[in-house]
């Protein structure tokens, strides 16, 4: 720490008194002390530090956001990958059941087709009828065996009200005994596969009664 040095110069009474006074500051006049300098480094030395922790924040979160969007792409490609595979699966299950249940289906009426060439190789070598007879009824058993064990039934038609979801009508004949709208006659099968109609039966309908120009129509067209 300096000390302040006075210097007294005591001369004559004619000499002018001259007095030195060193409080420490030997700048020139208007110049700033050595101590403003070193403050206003400092204060220039902040926003730069300022500046470097702003920088390497920034840095992070890039390298966090690069870091992440690494993991979603990963992610993304595995997914991918996950859901090809998926349905390479899901391909192959829908083509086995498809087989498989071709093959449960087809299975009964193999037995059939068996009893059709029996029947004709029975016929070949034997004129008995009845026995043909029997034979046929015994295939159409197996028939029919077959369709209820894959779910197939058969539409009601004869002495059954006429249902335009599950009937077609190919006809209207007058009877006296049937009322009108019911089925007289079946022409072809009608089957339903659960609730699903897989033909509709083919039918004729009742008209009720003939009616007098009715009659006289059906007398005309006999003679």
């Amino acid at each position: 720490m300096k000390h302040h040095k006075h210097e007294e110069f005591i001369p004559d009474n004619d000499t002018e008194i001259k007095v030195e006074c060193d409080d420490g500051n030997d700048q020139p006049n208007g110049a700033a002390p050595a101590d403003s300098h070193a403050e206003n480094g400092t204060q220039s030395e902040a926003p730069n530090t300022e500046d470097a922790v702003v920088a390497e924040e920034k840095e992070s979160e890039v390298d966090k956001l690069k870091r992440e969007l690494e993991e979603m792409r990963n992610k993304f490609l595995y997914l991918q990958a996950d859901y090809q595979n998926y349905r390479k699966r899901t391909a192959k299950d829908i083509a086995d059941a498809r087989v498989y249940g071709a093959a449960g289906v087809l299975e009964p009426f193999l037995t059939v087709y068996d009893f059709l060439n029996m029947a004709k190789a029975a016929a070949e070598k034997s004129d008995n009828i009845e026995s043909i007879r029997q034979g046929l009824n015994m295939i159409l058993g197996e028939y029919v065996k077959a369709l209820d064990e894959n779910g197939v039934k058969k539409i009601t038609t004869v002495g059954s009200k006429f249902n335009p979801e599950l009937h077609e009508a190919v006809a209207n004949e007058p009877s006296d005994t049937v009322p009108e709208g019911e089925i007289l006659r079946e022409w072809s099968g009608g089957y339903q596969y659960g609730s699903r109609l897989l033909r509709p039966a083919r039918v004729v309908v009742s008209a009720g009664p003939a009616t007098v120009s009715e009659e006289e129509e059906d007398a005309a067209d006999k003679e």
